[in-house]
């Protein structure tokens, strides 16, 4: 982005806050889409609202979810705008949240309307503000958690939620509240995350800090600050929080490029000891410091699919694999209509765009299961297919370069059939249409970045960077990228000779990660079996048939 587009954007919002846009949303309600304001398509997002491609009078939308959490009422809401508005279908999010999409602007204060009647809201689900605040899918049924996050959850989404004070950050602002020891919400990678910790001096359970995680072009780690915060300290919590944003909002040097505006950048510049004394100074009260002995999990899946024991004796939990997230309203009704029937009427979502069903009696398992089935959900399923994930891509992202939904199933599916059972952990596959790192590709085992290439004779054809050897826990890793520009046609037969030399190499029982570090970029290259050149002789047999592009 060019320094004049940076300036605009700080121009903007200076002009007004994308909080205030909504006044002009009724307005454009009933004047009509060609009489919107250039400026306030970016103020939009403040209201979880962006154009969608191609840009000719529709817009998707996110409806803010705090820890993923939906009653019965807010999810029936939900649906009944995905059957009216939306085409019959929504997106579950790597952020907890529900989007929308063909939507039209007159459509909006139906909308708002409707969200509010059942508690729910958009403001803030986009925008330079703080995002939907990610938790444990599973707080306050999960026996292994350390605490139930949802008090805490709740109460920083309360702090945020219309607080102009914090609604012109110099970017997005992510934040992550982790309770459970398998820490679903990968807060290794979140602008700022609370993780719970037993203190092993006194068992106290508490809250550690991390700042300065991000992904996108440049990723970086969270680091530790030196404070530790007692869990039924919830004021205290927050007002850490809020100080922690406060040192964000205010380094006005993270505004003069848009692409270094992260907070990630503000954390490498100071690092966790200064970042920690300016948090301090913002405090009117000390804060202990951090606890030793923390260390990140190494979970080998953290995705809640499957049917697992609550806490509470005698209840389960059903949680849904649904791949790529995409769901329609037909599937949606039916997980209302069990979730009501059999559980507690409440539906969880998680960040890896799966969907749990919880306060599910035994006696009531297996009725719920068959309802469930004939919708075509799944809970048992190949490991291959629980680690995958994916963004919006190019059929209504305008920042996507290739198709994403369908093309992680096409994917997905063929590897289940040549490989369905990779290794114990899985293969965590993580599919995205550009660099942004919506759908996390750096941390993924495989990372599929897409592209555009150029073909022998001259032809365009969408295509992905293949990386390798992300992973989150003890010795966290980020992905290489080892191939450029591989034909989206010819990716899935790549992936199943890196799995299938994986399979055949790795030693003691290593990671994935671990195998792919080990080896050069080279050594790798060689191994993925694809060149740009459609037919690569060392293609399998069967991609002859897909050897040129349709």
């Amino acid at each position: 982005m060019s320094e004049e587009k940076i300036i605009e954007a700080e121009r903007l919002k200076r002009e007004k806050d994308g909080l205030d846009v909504r006044a002009d949303i009724y307005r454009y309600a009933t004047d009509g889409f060609d009489t919107i304001d250039s400026g306030d398509f970016m103020r939009f997002k403040w209201w979880g609202v962006y154009q969608q491609r191609p840009n000719e009078g529709h817009f998707m939308m996110r409806i803010k979810v705090p820890g993923g959490r939906l009653n019965n009422e807010q999810f029936r809401a939900i649906i009944s705008l995905t059957t009216e508005y939306g085409r019959g279908f929504s997106d579950i999010t790597t952020r907890q949240t529900i989007q929308l999409h063909w939507l039209e602007i007159q459509q909006f204060p139906d909308i708002f309307a409707r969200l509010e009647a059942t508690g729910l809201t958009s403001a803030g689900a986009c925008g330079d503000i703080a995002r939907n605040v990610t938790a444990s899918p599973a707080a306050g049924f999960d026996p292994d958690e350390l605490v139930d996050t949802r008090p805490v959850t709740d109460a920083i989404q309360e702090f945020f939620h219309l607080n102009k004070n914090f609604s012109d950050l110099p970017r997005k602002y992510k934040i992550a509240v982790e309770g459970s020891s398998i820490q679903s919400t990968v807060p290794q990678i979140n602008d700022a995350s609370l993780v719970a910790y037993r203190r092993q001096s006194d068992g106290v359970v508490g809250y550690h800090f991390f700042v300065g995680g991000g992904l996108s072009l440049q990723p970086h780690i969270a680091k530790q600050l030196d404070i530790f915060v007692p869990a039924d300290q919830i004021e205290k919590i927050v007002d850490v929080q809020r100080a922690i944003s406060e040192c964000y909002r205010d380094a006005s040097q993270l505004r003069k490029k848009r692409t270094r505006a992260r907070l990630k950048y503000l954390m490498a510049e100071w690092g966790p000891e200064k970042f920690t004394e300016e948090v301090r100074k913002k405090l009117d009260w000390s804060p202990d410091p951090a606890a030793p002995g923390f260390e990140f999990s190494d979970e080998t899946f953290r995705d809640h699919v499957g049917i697992h024991a609550q806490k509470q004796d005698g209840l389960y939990w059903i949680g849904l694999c649904i791949l790529a997230g995409r769901w329609t309203d037909a599937q949606m009704n039916v997980v209302a209509d069990v979730a009501q029937k059999y559980g507690s009427g409440e539906i969880r979502l998680t960040n890896i765009q799966n969907c749990l069903i919880p306060d599910i009696a035994e006696a009531n398992l297996e009725p719920a299961k068959a309802e469930l089935a004939a919708a075509g959900f799944a809970w048992e399923v190949p490991t291959i297919r629980r680690g995958a994930q994916s963004c919006t891509g190019i059929e209504f992202c305008n920042l996507a370069l290739t198709e994403t939904k369908l093309r992680i199933k096409d994917v997905i599916s063929h590897l289940e059939m040549v490989t369905p059972e990779p290794y114990e952990r899985g293969i965590k596959i993580n599919m995205n249409g550009c660099p942004n790192s919506c759908a996390q590709h750096h941390v993924g085992d495989i990372g599929l970045q897409g592209c555009m290439a150029t073909m022998g004779d001259g032809s365009k054809v969408e295509a992905f960077d293949i990386h390798v050897g992300g992973d989150l826990g003890k010795d966290a890793t980020f992905t290489k990228a080892i191939h450029r520009k591989v034909p989206a046609h010819l990716v899935k037969y790549a992936l199943e000779n890196v799995i299938k030399n994986f399979q055949e190499t790795r030693e003691n029982q290593e990671r994935f990660a671990h195998w792919a570090h080990r080896h050069t970029n080279e050594e790798l290259d060689a191994i993925l079996g694809v060149e740009t050149i459609v037919g690569a002789p060392d293609l399998p047999a069967r991609a002859a048939v897909e050897a040129v592009p349709a």
